[in-house]
This record gives structure tokens, sequence and C-alpha cells, in this order.
């Protein structure tokens, strides 16, 4: 399953995941521009990560992972995912659900598009979320 991972991962870099990634890599350096924007810039630096090489990894719920509830996952995490959303998610979420529907013209490009829906889903609400490696 290694090389299939590799040959998809190439494929998805090439037809969208490098234009995204570097979206999210944009949102890291605004977001780095105040002292309070420094761990949301934080998440878009692992997220665009993820972005340029999705497939093998996943997105878990962070206390489900952890077993235990933490700042993240709480009332000022929910806080946290509506000024995300407000400032940089809506715009993220945006680009990922153009360019699912790009792919979803393309039967081939149907496993890069259910990749920008689960980016979409993240781009939404990242805090309270941890990429894992998928079993």
């Amino acid at each position: 399953m290694g090389i299939l991972r590799f040959i998809f991962n190439v494929a998805w870099f090439i037809s969208g995941g490098l234009v995204m990634g570097l979206f999210w890599v944009l949102a890291g350096i605004i977001a780095c521009l105040t002292i309070i924007g420094i761990p949301f810039a934080r998440s878009c630096f692992v997220i665009a990560q993820l972005t340029f090489w999705p497939f093998g990894k996943d997105i878990e719920n962070r206390e489900y992972v952890n077993r235990q509830h933490d700042i993240g996952t709480g009332t000022l995490g929910f806080i946290g995912n509506i000024i995300w959303f407000v400032f940089f998610g809506f715009w993220l979420c945006l680009g990922h659900l153009l360019h699912a529907v790009a792919c979803f013209v393309t039967i081939i490009g149907i496993p890069f598009g259910i990749a920008h829906i689960k980016l979409a889903m993240l781009s939404f609400a990242p805090i309270g979320q941890i990429v894992v490696d998928n079993r």
C-alpha cells in the first residue's frame, strides 16, 4: 500500500495539493502577524503539510485520541473555531470545495475530491483536531 499512497500523493500534489497547501502556508504567515494568531499559524503549517501529502493521514478529534479533555476541545476551542472561521476558515473551505467540484468532474479525480472534502471540513473548524497516520 505504500507505493500506492506515494503515487496518489504525487498525483494529488500536481493536481491541486500544491495550490491549496500554499494557501494554508499563506494563512499561517498572515496569522503570525499578531501574537494572538500564532497558535492558529502553527495549526496552519501542520495542516499545510497534510494538504501537500494527504493520503495515508487522517484527522481525528484530539479528545478522542488523547483520551482527555484539553483547552482546545472545550469552550475556548469552540470560540477559537469561530474566530478561525471568520478570518481564515471560510476562504480555505471555499477553496477546497471548488477544487473538490473540479476533481469530481472526472471519474479518476474522485479520490482527490474526497480528500478535498475532508480538508474542507478541517478548514471549517481545525481547533481540537489532530492529524494521525491511517491505521
